[in-house]
């Protein structure tokens, strides 16, 4: 039976994890490395027992760092585990920097890389995120691609061979969660009612390290009509604090802050929520899914498709006026098959399974 070493770090690699092992392991043996990137038990521990995911053989526990020394750790550790494990393939999901860390050394090594959400872009390269999957694409063997303009763009960049368009793998996540989201939780424990607050999630470095853009969001929050639930990231804690706006969030009547939340969860309150605030790829998705409209705090998206069909709106909270967007968001018609019919790890498994034969 072949080998495979998949590697993840964040959360949202976790739920992807959870959709494509399931099915990976009935063909392949897989070796699951954990570089540890999001280290928080609510923020990533949880998940493994949540979602029933099998524990990781290795568990580097890097945590947070700088991108160049954080990606330079993960680096080093994991050669060490290819070069004991000497696996047939290394996987690996989406675009962090445990994403780029496994594609670079096992490109150095000579061998294959299976790359799950290649193709996706935003053209802003001042996003590391944007650096990652552009350099993890070209160093790939398969690509997997969630949508048809993910295999144009890795066409537009002369790359052809080895791609294949299968959905999203979160949308398996999603479809195969929510039922029992909805049996684990309820809004009753958050003492809220269907369509009558707003989610939101603030983490990524564009708006959290810019102190002008972080406190222009949590003024936004506090001017909207409503209850703004807003599980706060660790880091983002941390900025509002170290940037003396803590103050705000504390006279804000309207915003409700508790800590990080177990994927179950956040599913039941995306669902149920009457919009959606945020700079997160994955609940912009996970927002086009629940048809729950969405506002994302960014300039630019990777999941362009979720602002051409009006489920997503892009805003630039330093230009616009939040609450007045919110106000006249409008949504357009669902379409179901935007990220394909839910079976994109049963068809990433069936490719796999003819490339190795």
């Amino acid at each position: 039976m072949k080998k495979i070493l998949t590697i993840a770090g964040t959360r949202p690699q976790l739920v992807k994890i959870a959709a494509v092992s399931r099915v990976l392991r009935e063909s392949f043996t897989e070796v699951l490395v954990n570089t540890g990137q999001h280290y928080d038990y609510n923020m990533a521990g949880v998940f493994f027992y949540e979602l029933n995911i099998p524990r990781p053989d290795y568990d580097l526990g890097i945590g947070s760092d700088s991108h160049g020394r954080q990606t330079g750790r993960m680096m080093i550790t994991v050669e060490e585990v290819i070069e004991k494990e000497n696996p047939d393939a290394i996987l690996v999901y989406g675009d962090t920097n445990s994403t780029l860390a496994g594609a670079i050394v096992a490109s150095k090594l000579h061998i294959p890389i299976i790359h799950i959400e290649a193709g996706l872009r935003s053209y802003n390269k001042e996003m590391p995120e944007e650096i990652n999957r552009i350099m993890t694409d070209h160093v790939s063997t398969l690509l997997f691609a969630p949508s048809d303009l993910a295999v144009e763009n890795l066409s537009k960049e002369g790359i052809i061979d080895g791609v294949h368009k299968v959905g999203d793998v979160m949308y398996d996540a999603v479809l195969f969660n929510m039922e029992l989201a909805e049996k684990k939780h309820s809004l009753k424990d958050y003492d809220l009612k269907s369509r009558e607050y707003i989610l939101g999630t603030i983490h990524r470095a564009d708006n959290t390290d810019n102190p002008r853009r972080l406190e222009a969001i949590l003024r936004a929050f506090n001017s909207l009509d409503g209850t703004v639930f807003l599980p706060l990231h660790p880091r983002t804690k941390s900025k509002i604090e170290s940037f003396g706006l803590a103050e705000l969030l504390n006279e804000a009547t309207n915003i409700r802050i508790l800590e990080p939340i177990s994927y179950l969860e956040m599913l039941l309150l995306e669902k149920h929520a009457r919009a959606i605030v945020t700079d997160s790829g994955g609940v912009q998705k996970e927002a086009y899914f629940a048809k729950v409209p969405c506002i994302t705090l960014r300039d630019q998206t990777e999941w362009v498709e979720t602002v051409e069909t009006g489920w997503n709106k892009l805003v630039n909270p330093l230009k616009a006026d939040l609450s007045d967007k919110l106000l006249k968001l409008t949504v357009g018609k669902p379409i179901d098959d935007l990220y394909g019919d839910g079976q994109a790890a049963n068809k990433i498994v069936t490719i796999l399974k003819s490339h190795f034969k």
